[in-house]
């Protein structure tokens, strides 16, 4: 399972700590339902790194946004470690939507061409604050990856807006992955 998170500054607190909470739901879950589980968490900015559970879940950093090195560093460490004869790989990404205009295009390259591909499922949440209001806003990585969706049936896309989505989203979007395993 590869967890990719958006740590930029655009990411407010309040954004981060939604994600982190679906990071850690999604943490718990594997732990407790599956005896051999490696999960692989990166953090990126405008540069992306591979972090241990601690600096991924508590350390700060701020910085401008390119999505498309999460992707990147996924798909090294993929093929580096992860023979998809040998594993099944899995995906979550939490990000606010904000990426440096130029990069989405890539994102949807490498997605839809190289990730989405080697993956058996892959969940995209986009966080953001203010209710209800995130619901009706389109960023430009959410309206990027609403063009992989419709022929990838494993990517699957939620908003949370606040704390108490995020139990519902993360059934959403492993109930159907779960009656599958």
């Amino acid at each position: 399972m590869f967890c990719l998170m958006d740590v930029s500054g655009s990411m407010t607190e309040a954004m981060k700590d939604l994600a982190k909470r679906f990071f850690m739901l999604l943490h718990i879950f594997l732990e407790r339902r599956y005896r051999t589980v490696d999960v692989v968490f990166i953090r990126h900015t405008s540069t992306a790194e591979e972090v241990d559970e601690e600096t991924f879940f508590y350390s700060r950093e701020t910085g401008g946004t390119v999505v498309s090195t999460a992707l990147e560093k996924m798909l090294e460490i993929a093929r580096a470690r992860y023979p998809l004869d040998t594993w099944n790989i899995y995906a979550a990404q939490a990000s606010d939507g904000d990426n440096y205009g130029a990069d989405s295009g890539h994102c949807v390259e490498l997605l839809g061409g190289e990730v989405l591909p080697i993956c058996q499922y892959f969940a995209y949440i986009e966080v953001g604050e203010g209710g209800e209001a995130i619901l009706g806003r389109e960023s430009d990585l959410w309206r990027s990856y609403a063009q992989v969706a419709p022929t990838h049936p494993h990517f699957a896309m939620k908003r949370v807006a606040d704390r108490t989505q995020i139990f519902p989203v993360f059934h959403e979007l492993f109930a159907k992955e779960r009656a599958r395993a």
